[in-house]
């Protein structure tokens, strides 16, 4: 039986058409999936999917997502996250762990959490780093995280009372149900690279999930190191953040998932 399948013109570049053929006719597609992203049970035959091919420096990985949470697109992964996602799709298992180096050489603490914004809960990243950020070739101790992001488009906020403006360009990567990385766009064209990206798989709530699918997007807060803190509960967390905007030390953006 042919399958509701959405096989985007990119997926079909690096798969070919005959295997492209083969999908939308039914042949070498699945009779039902876990959704690469929500992780919820998905049926190719009964409503609309999308193939998302997964590609490392070595492999590359074809999955499935309901349309409605991802768009057929091709995402470029490193091998160590494409083998985790491979691991995760497996049995999985989830391997909670974050911090990767960015371009400034400093190790970012990653958190998730939800945020009570206007009412409505909003699935968040909170992003710390361990160490003053300097800007790439000074030779100075200052931190410049936050003007680093502020000149990439985040926000500086003195409240949580509404939801940050969209950052186009940025997106969060959401595979096999766990938090991969946090792309931002390639400043020499092409394929977004990653600003952020987990030694493991990051694990997130049920919770957190449902509100990233529900909205599209997560919310991301940056704060410079020693403003927020590892806490150990989301009110904890939500204070932190909320006294770090009242010192000006917050900035924000809402992410679209990735490919959205």
């Amino acid at each position: 039986m042919p399958r509701m399948l959405d096989v985007s013109d990119e997926v079909r570049a690096e798969i070919g058409d005959e295997e492209a053929a083969r999908l939308l006719a039914g042949g070498s597609a699945p009779v039902s999936y876990d959704c690469t992203s929500c992780r919820t049970q998905g049926d190719p035959g009964q409503e609309r999917t999308s193939t998302v091919l997964f590609i490392g420096e070595e492999t590359a990985v074809l999955a499935f997502a309901h349309a409605t949470c991802l768009p057929s697109q091709v995402v470029q992964v490193t091998e160590e996250q494409l083998q985790g996602a491979v691991r995760a799709i497996g049995d999985h298992t989830p391997e909670p762990e974050a911090a990767q180096v960015t371009p400034e050489q400093a190790v970012l603490g990653v958190t998730s959490g939800l945020a009570l914004i206007a009412g409505e809960l909003h699935p968040a990243l909170v992003v710390e780093p361990t160490a003053p950020v300097a800007r790439p070739g000074s030779s100075g101790a200052g931190d410049d995280f936050l003007p680093l992001l502020i000149e990439q488009g985040f926000m500086p906020l003195t409240e949580l009372s509404a939801v940050p403006p969209v950052l186009h360009g940025w997106s969060v990567l959401l595979a096999a149900g766990q938090l991969h990385a946090v792309l931002q766009p390639n400043p020499n064209g092409g394929r977004p690279v990653a600003w952020w990206q987990a030694h493991q798989p990051l694990q997130v709530t049920d919770g957190w999930r449902a509100a990233a699918n529900k909205h599209q997007q997560v919310l991301l807060f940056a704060a410079p190191v020693g403003s927020i803190g590892r806490q150990p509960r989301e009110d904890l967390l939500r204070d932190a953040l909320d006294k770090a905007a009242a010192n000006g030390k917050l900035v924000a953006a809402a992410l679209p998932l990735a490919g959205i």
